[in-house]
């Protein structure tokens, strides 16, 4: 059969260069990461041939082999599994089918320490690329089960690789690893070394559930000896805790995760009765950087019987848990079960509601034994946990009682609602927030003024999910949840402030001029009105009471929803230098056409001083320049 040479995808060929110039102090991943591939293409044929009986494939003794040898300097991880056809090997070897591979390139490059560097290998599915840490030159040999001609790949890395189609390739796959030049000065990386090649199998891949054997050379002196068995094969989630150290666990994380670092939390449930299932889950220490794209993978792998299911299991935890990673083994599912029967199966359906709360009742504790890995929790996944203040009714309670968010009162912390609530003074009935893109941002909002001046505690929400579950939520204890951007704000008297006749005889001195300007910017305003949250700026936009924020507008817009625009409320601050002198202004003039640049000034400051932008940048700027030409 004729051999074909193909050039590799540019990701393929820049992240090849990064495996084969590293300088990571671990490189013996290579070898974890080559057999996780081969766990997966067993796993594949046992759940295939489950499904389809008339599959032309030997299941009878599904195992991982692992050979060397020390005259030709090769190590060959070799699986009986699924394998793969021609152009499965084309599409799957010679490129990066990922929408994360600019962003998994760039991590790369920048992670500086071994254990994050290492990581990431695994995290993006090109795991079988690091073997071009160790070697020269790569020999991949597959048949797909059920074909009748198999595929060999062959590449030394540097650009180029070739194809060939073959009749006597075994079913499975083999990877074979032109190992490079033994290094005398450094015998730990030796993996012609029959006890380096144990020591890596027991520390990475001890829990795999096909048995690893070492055939070929294995004894020190270079004799032979029959295929020697390297795992327990032990399914980790079936033991009790007592039998299992925190490292397998760990161990365990980091080959279903792809997460070279350990785990925030190991979390292990055990239902017994009508329906017998066990569960070992893990909350990861760190979010994963494509958590809020479409195509995320949620963390969960089933099984049935300690058989091989399904990755990626979105039934058995809901979408606003989908970082959590872990193992779900069922005692009484079918082996041939589907996703579409999953959705409808009311054993399902329990499990999750179970696993629901015993995550939560684990964040939970976390935040009430210990504060600081509760704070890194919230700080990666806090975004994505809010959503289920949306989507979770049942669980809403629960979800409150473990969210917090940052406030004026505190610099660098957060405090759940149970604290806000307990602090507010008397006469508060509201529980006050702010949302905007940034804490910087908010933070400097003139929609702060009155309640910064008076000492009111606002809850400084940041995240885009913030926009929504506010709404969802309504109230906490008894307090509504109020925004302080939307509405008219009433916080109470105080002796400095005005009478209650200074503020008609005020409201009836700017009446006219509230009125001109509602007419001026009527295709931008529905009121304009005067405020009692400035205390500094000259004015504010807010919206009305029961009216969508412009940032939920431009939300539900961008997942395709026609929104109609929400005309605001301009609010002017009657205290104000600027103000007070258009006030006089448009009092003193009858013709007053050249104040109309002073009225679209003044609502573009309040547009910028929010964080938006005038609707005519360049009409803002011109009128801006002139203005200031005329204090020259």
């Amino acid at each position: 059969m004729p051999t074909e040479t193909f050039e590799f995808q540019v990701e393929a060929r820049q992240l090849l260069q990064l495996m084969i110039h590293s300088v990571y102090s671990n490189k013996d991943v290579f070898l974890r990461e080559l057999v996780s591939n081969a766990s997966d293409a067993l796993d594949k044929l046992r759940l295939a041939k489950l499904r389809d009986d008339s599959l032309d494939a030997d299941v009878s003794d599904l195992h991982i082999e692992l050979e060397i040898d020390k005259d030709t300097r090769t190590l060959t991880v070799r699986d009986n599994g699924v394998g793969m056809s021609y152009d499965e090997v084309g599409q799957l070897i010679g490129t990066i089918a990922h929408s994360g591979t600019a962003e998994f390139l760039r991590e790369l490059r920048q992670a500086q320490d071994g254990a994050g560097a290492e990581g990431l290998i695994g995290q993006f599915g090109v795991g079988f690329y690091s073997g071009f840490m160790v070697a020269d030159e790569v020999t991949l040999l597959t048949r797909r089960a059920g074909e009748g001609q198999g595929t060999r790949w062959t590449s030394r890395g540097e650009g180029t690789y070739t194809l060939e189609r073959v009749d006597d390739a075994p079913q499975g796959t083999s990877v074979t690893l032109h190992l490079k030049p033994a290094d005398p000065d450094n015998q730990l990386h030796d993996y012609t070394s029959v006890w380096k090649i144990k020591e890596i199998v027991k520390r990475y891949s001890d829990f795999i559930t096909w048995p690893i054997r070492l055939v070929g050379e294995t004894g020190e002196d270079g004799g032979t000896a029959g295929p020697e068995t390297l795992n327990s094969m032990k399914a980790l989630w079936a033991r009790s805790r007592e039998e299992v150290s925190e490292e397998e666990y760990h161990e365990l994380y980091k080959h279903i995760g792809h997460d070279w670092r350990e785990p925030l939390e190991t979390i292990q449930l055990r239902a017994e009765g009508t329906f017998e299932y066990q569960a070992l889950l893990f909350v990861p220490s760190h979010a994963p950087h494509d958590l809020f794209t479409q195509n995320f993978r949620h963390g969960l792998q089933l099984y049935v019987k300690r058989v091989f299911i399904m990755d990626d299991c979105e039934e058995l935890l809901p979408p606003y848990l989908r970082f959590v990673k872990g193992v779900v083994d069922a005692q009484d599912l079918s082996l041939n079960v589907s996703r579409e029967i999953l959705q409808q199966d009311r054993h399902i359906r329990m499990m999750q509601r179970r696993l629901t709360k015993k995550v939560l009742a684990t964040v939970k504790s976390m935040m009430t034994e210990d504060a600081e890995r509760y704070a890194t929790f919230w700080r990666e996944f806090g975004a994505v946990l809010k959503e289920g203040l949306v989507t979770d009714p049942d669980n809403r309670d629960a979800l409150l009682a473990v969210a917090s968010f940052a406030t004026t009162h505190e610099d660098d912390g957060t405090v759940t609602l149970q604290q806000y609530v307990e602090r507010m003074p008397d006469g508060q009935d509201d529980i006050w927030f702010i949302t905007g893109e940034s804490r910087e941002s908010i933070d400097n909002s003139p929609h702060m003024e009155a309640f910064r001046e008076r000492g009111i505690e606002v809850l400084l929400l940041t995240d885009p999910v913030d926009e929504m579950w506010v709404d969802a939520v309504g109230e906490y204890e008894g307090k509504r949840l109020r925004s302080i951007a939307k509405g008219e704000v009433d916080l109470g008297a105080r002796e400095d402030d005005k009478g209650e006749g200074e503020r008609e005889q005020q409201a009836e001195e700017y009446a006219g001029l509230l009125g001109w300007l509602r007419e001026r910017l009527e295709e931008d305003v529905k009121e304009v009105r005067l405020s009692t949250r400035l205390t500094v700026s000259p004015a504010c936009l807010v919206a009305d009471a029961n009216d969508l924020t412009p940032a939920l507008e431009n939300m539900y817009r961008a997942m395709g929803q026609e929104v109609p625009r929400t005309k605001r409320i301009l609010e002017l601050n009657p205290d104000h230098a600027l103000v007070k002198g258009l006030n006089e202004a448009y009092g003193e003039r009858e013709d007053r056409s050249d104040l109309t640049d002073t009225a679209e000034l003044l609502y573009s400051l309040a547009e910028l001083a929010e964080g938006g932008r005038p609707k005519d940048p360049a009409r803002f700027v011109r009128l801006m320049a002139d203005r200031l030409e005329r204090t020259l």
